[in-house]
């Protein structure tokens, strides 16, 4: 793991946006955590998440020509990676982002911000279905560009509709890379290796989840 993986799950588990207890997820699965990306709800949080994200893409090597940040959640995540990419490494990249309703008036369409063209790279919270990466995909190449990699903050490592992960499902669907800020391994590595008593209480219902609905 490197260190701006331990620094984001040590502040995601400070700011409660990572937190463990029982919890009903859309899936209908009852998780013993619960990553809330909508709690990055200040300036500061939101410029660490950032940089977060910069530092996933450029560790990656990840190639693009424009990112894309699906509607609404996306909005924010792509906009504060793109200022994280120009401030941390001198990247200069252009974004845009999709409205729920095409405008009729003003500059109209559906797009704002920079072109939809060549190489997009996607950048989201957390995949769960895979229904929202569809629907973004279609909005892609509606436009005539090519996906060419999608960027999330967790990789929740859970059975899609086979073995695999949905995320892996995805990686192989469009012949992509797919790439997490953590994964759910990343995560429990942290809690083995921080030995705090209140948080290791929950790796026994952790493990027990990932048996039943980890991907192999």
């Amino acid at each position: 793991m490197q260190d701006y993986q331990q620094q984001f799950i040590e502040f995601v588990i400070d700011n409660d946006i990572l937190r463990f207890g029982e919890f009903t997820l859309k899936s209908g699965r009852q998780s013993p955590y619960f990553f809330n990306a909508g709690l990055f709800n200040t300036g500061a949080k939101l410029s660490f998440l950032g940089k977060c994200y910069a530092k996933a893409v450029v560790e990656t090597a990840l190639e693009f020509d424009v990112m894309f940040g699906p509607a609404y959640k996306g909005i924010p995540l792509v906009a504060v990676t793109a200022a994280a990419l120009a401030d941390e490494y001198a990247l200069d990249s252009p974004y845009c982002f999709n409205r729920k309703e095409v405008k009729d008036h003003g500059e109209g369409g559906l797009i704002v911000g920079a072109p939809l063209q060549g190489k997009v790279l996607l950048i989201d919270d957390v995949i769960t279905a895979g229904t929202a990466i569809g629907e973004a995909v279609e909005i892609i190449t509606s436009a005539g560009a090519a996906l060419s990699g999608i960027v999330v903050a967790l990789d929740r490592q859970e059975k899609g509709k086979g073995e695999l992960s949905t995320i892996q499902e995805i990686a192989k669907t469009y012949n992509i890379p797919v790439v997490a800020i953590v994964s759910l391994d990343d995560i429990v590595d942290y809690l083995v290796a921080k030995q705090d008593s209140t948080l290791n209480k929950h790796l026994a219902n952790i493990s027990k989840y990932r048996e039943e609905f980890g991907a192999r």
